[in-house]
């Protein structure tokens, strides 16, 4: 099955190219690798504001993560025009708004690694990083930077 047959059984649409809001581009290309730059929760178009912890539950994270992992997606589309041409999801980094005493942050993580794995496969599986950071830009509550192998 491919990526986008698995996307529609999931019901999910990818978003289009969001324009960066400071001074980075939204995808580097070296070699066969995509570096995509780090995207923030937003529910509703607006930032997903909120900290870990202390107002938001694991399971919001959880799915903060999962809805930052489709606008990664929509991204990584525009970097390589198909996302079937992906041959491995390399590495996640997830940043996570939170407490001082919230310790939770690999299982917020598992929102967006989950799908990757149901989207992509066998190619899905990837190396990661999970941080509780202070403070977001925007006070998101988490944020999300990808690296793929692409032909």
């Amino acid at each position: 099955m491919s990526v986008y047959e698995k996307l529609k059984t999931l019901g999910i649409t990818l978003p289009e190219l969001a324009r960066p809001g400071a001074v980075y581009v939204p995808f580097v290309r070296t070699g066969n690798l995509v570096y995509v730059s780090g995207h923030i929760a937003r529910r509703e178009g607006k930032p997903w504001v909120g900290q870990l912890g202390a107002g938001l539950t694991t399971d919001e994270g959880k799915a903060a993560a999962r809805a930052i992992a489709v606008e990664l997606m929509g991204t990584l589309q525009a970097a390589v025009g198909d996302l079937d041409r992906i041959a491995r999801i390399v590495k996640l980094m997830v940043l996570v708004n939170s407490a001082p005493t919230f310790t939770e942050q690999h299982l917020v993580a598992n929102g967006a690694s989950e799908l990757l794995v149901q989207v992509f496969g066998d190619r899905g599986p990837h190396a990661r990083s999970a941080f509780g950071v202070a403070q977001i830009p925007l006070g998101a509550c988490v944020e999300i930077e990808l690296i793929a192998e692409a032909p």
